[in-house]
């Protein structure tokens, strides 16, 4: 089976390559810049999504395609150019990665950039799984320094609460989609099992870490202040809006969306408590 990972140098995407290389799948990997390290035995393919040659040739005699694409302004463009790729190839199966809670918050730029993909996947004719991710545990290893540093929590999530997931969990749901037909034409939410505050996740970090840590709190004027001397401006105003509805509304998955998860999975997704007690224990290495 071939298989062309489209995010595969990146958090989800590298995971979903080493998962399929390990159950003997031929992985490509389609990056800008083939020079960018990738999980032993991918194979780089040097490309483009916005460029038509990019799209006429890296689909031919795949059997399959991750499809994750990067939060950017050409977001949708780029996926809708994949699945005509994909489309054009015969492609046999198309596993696309959205976002738990798109069709709730439209408003949300990178979240209403995945609706006219997902909607166009369903029309495709081609065989799909749509994954719709929660917020993932592994984003927290940007914080390392604030909480390592000056005891702070940083991610503004608010205390309403989210269902977070753990990357690996998504990469192999992924996988088993891809290369067992298992969940085709199902849109399912990837999901943790427990309801996660930002106080709490505060706590749990201290509690592993053997350090007593504040959440650094609701203020997103203050937040978008300091994210902006390292991100670009637009990318801080979209998550700056991703934060405010998550502060409101959250973003919780129903324990249906748990079940339909551990099935596909065969084991219950991780938990966001040993996932930090596991990273805690790399940091101390």
């Amino acid at each position: 089976m071939k298989v062309l990972v489209l995010g595969g140098t990146g958090t989800v995407g590298s995971q979903v390559a080493r998962g399929l290389l390990a159950r003997g799948t031929e992985v490509s990997v389609l990056t800008r810049d083939p020079k960018k390290p990738l999980p032993p035995g991918a194979r780089a393919v040097a490309g483009d999504l916005l460029d038509p040659g990019t799209i006429r040739g890296v689909f031919t005699g795949m059997d399959g395609v991750f499809l994750l694409n990067a939060v950017s302004p050409t977001e949708c463009h780029e996926g809708l150019m994949a699945l005509n790729g994909a489309r054009t190839a015969g492609v046999k199966k198309v596993v696309y990665m959205s976002v738990q809670g798109a069709d709730e918050a439209p408003h949300l730029p990178h979240f209403g950039a995945k609706l006219p993909i997902e909607t166009a996947i369903r029309a495709s004719g081609i065989p799909f799984t749509i994954l719709r991710p929660n917020n993932f545990f592994q984003n927290d290893t940007w914080y390392k320094d604030a909480m390592l540093a000056y005891d702070v929590y940083p991610q503004p999530f608010g205390d309403v609460g989210l269902s977070r997931v753990d990357v690996r969990d998504i990469a192999e749901a992924a996988v088993i989609a891809l290369t067992t037909g298992a969940a085709d034409g199902e849109t399912i939410n990837v999901a943790g099992p427990d309801v996660l505050t930002a106080s709490g996740t505060a706590a749990t970090w201290g509690g592993v870490l053997g350090r007593k840590l504040a959440y650094g709190g609701n203020d997103l004027d203050a937040w978008e202040k300091q994210s902006l001397a390292f991100l670009p401006a637009l990318l801080v105003f979209d998550l700056r809006l991703m934060y405010a509805f998550f502060q409101e509304k959250g973003l919780k998955a129903a324990p249906a969306d748990v079940a339909r998860l551990t099935a596909l999975l065969g084991h219950p997704p991780r938990r966001f408590d040993e996932f930090a007690a596991e990273t805690a224990r790399s940091w101390s290495v």
